[in-house]
């Protein structure tokens, strides 16, 4: 008893440095929506904030906030899943909070270089010090080296547990892509004077590094959310998992072509890339549809013997079915309808790629990484059945309106683009400006920055619901006891 006691106090420290990664994710990703808020309201009023805070500036720490938020959630979320699927508490706990620590520094350093010193010389010390200055991957090449140490913490620390506790299917897929995750940033790490060259090495990060083994990330944590929530079988969510690692080398490295198309690679891989990289969602959506309909005929097998089965997490499974089917439309349908070649001529460099990456981003990583949020309160607040709240569907209808109003927008914007700029036009920079003016894509920016404020909203709510859920289903739960 003494020992089953310890080992359960044991395992709340790796849970405990998981929700410390969610805090942190939660106050990026807030940050990444008001730069968003700010970038959105200069594409209409270009004068605002004019040399005080740049359109440029909101631009790069949206997009770098976005990524870092993400990677945080994603090592909480490893960090709390690890002790139930290998049955043991994380080996290095200590040093995984310390490597926390370094990580949460960095970042805070690097986002105030980006706010207040904004520019720099172009010159060696600048890389080192200020950014890098290339899209996505702008943090100095210091804080590229500092996030390279953390992973290898983190990766050492999950590696060692796996091969002492229990092999599961999850954990196994976890830790294969985890390698993946912490090697391929690695491409980003060094630039060539060739700028075909060093787009190919850049895409290898941007594309294998988010659209592969961030994909099979999600499957794992989908899988794990299934099993605890629903009581999903694990067999059936791991047989799902390894055809999405199957289709990896598809989706994901073949995929990697439909970049291709603007950087002198041969003409075939223009085909490889955009028909292979719509497949990505495929097998998470698969996943997700048999686990529901199994779980439906159990459902209505326990009725029938007068008992029910258990939702067990409201929250968590709300947002799960919105990755499920929101990662199918951003990925898999807004992704493929512009990346086929024929078609990615007239579309490139347009609005259109900020619609599909609104979505993608949002359906596919934000929604799984906010559904273990919840899945970390109601282990942290020990809770058999979190059910939603009025803040929780706020925040969940609110945020998904305005992502897919941004969508729609940002899609109604780049329509005008392809007609006026490159079809009429010539895409040349005088009609780069002039499409720019017209009706379609003012109202259709201004829709888009109506949208981002309904997001925001949806996120108050979010947090709003994050801070008090927790405490009132204890209490409920304490009442009914």
């Amino acid at each position: 008893m003494l020992a089953s006691i310890k080992s359960n106090h044991l395992q709340s420290e790796s849970k405990k440095l998981g929700m410390m990664y969610f805090r942190v994710a939660i106050v990026l990703f807030g940050a990444q929506l008001l730069m968003g808020l700010i970038a959105a309201i200069q594409f209409i009023m270009p004068g605002f904030l004019f040399e005080i805070f740049d359109f440029s500036v909101a631009r790069m720490v949206h997009i770098n906030a976005l990524v870092v938020w993400m990677l945080y959630a994603m090592l909480g979320a490893v960090y709390y899943m690890i002790p139930d699927e290998t049955g043991m508490e994380t080996v290095g706990v200590g040093l995984g909070k310390l490597a926390f620590w370094v990580l949460t520094v960095a970042v805070t350093i690097v986002v105030l270089v980006y706010i207040f010193v904004q520019v720099g010389s172009g010159s060696e010390s600048t890389i080192w010090l200020i950014n890098e200055g290339r899209e996505y991957l702008e943090a100095p090449r210091w804080a590229d080296i500092g996030i390279v140490v953390v992973v290898l913490v983190f990766y050492w620390n999950v590696f060692t547990t796996f091969m002492k506790g229990q092999k599961t299917g999850i954990m196994t897929v976890m830790v294969a892509n985890l390698m993946a995750l912490a090697g391929l940033y690695l491409a980003g790490m060094f630039y060539t004077d060739n700028i075909s060259m060093d787009q190919f090495w850049w895409w290898w990060v941007i594309h294998l590094w988010v659209e592969a083994t961030w994909e099979v990330f999600v499957g794992t944590l989908a899988a794990y959310a299934l099993i605890k929530i629903i009581n999903a079988k694990r067999e059936i969510v791991e047989m799902w998992l390894w055809i999405e690692v199957l289709m990896l080398f598809g989706s994901g490295i073949l995929g990697l072509g439909h970049h291709y198309f603007w950087i002198g690679t041969p003409e075939y891989w223009w085909e490889i890339g955009a028909l292979f990289s719509a497949l990505e969602p495929v097998p998470l959506v698969a996943m997700f549809v048999h686990v529901l309909y199994d779980w439906g005929k159990e459902q209505g097998i326990a009725e029938q013997e007068g008992h029910k089965n258990v939702m067990r997490n409201g929250p968590a499974m709300a947002w799960i079915v919105a990755n499920a089917f929101g990662n199918f439309l951003g990925a898999g349908v807004w992704g493929f309808f512009h990346t086929l070649p024929q078609v990615n001529i007239y579309t490139h460099g347009t609005q259109f790629t900020a619609a599909h990456g609104h979505l993608a981003f949002f359906g596919a990583y934000a929604t799984i990484l906010i559904g273990m949020m919840y899945l970390g309160l109601q282990g942290a607040y020990g809770i058999k059945t979190l059910k939603a709240t009025f803040k929780s569907k706020m925040g969940i209808v609110l945020i998904i309106s305005g992502v897919l109003g941004m969508t729609v927008a940002l899609t109604i914007a780049g329509y005008e683009q392809v007609l006026v700029e490159r079809a009429e036009l010539g895409a040349g920079w005088n009609a780069f400006f002039a499409a720019q003016e017209l009706p379609w894509y003012v109202q259709a920016q201004t829709w888009r920055a109506i949208m981002g404020v309904v997001t925001f909203v949806g996120f108050i709510y979010l947090v709003w619901d994050l801070l008090t859920i927790g405490k009132q289903a204890r209490l409920a739960q304490q009442a009914e006891a």
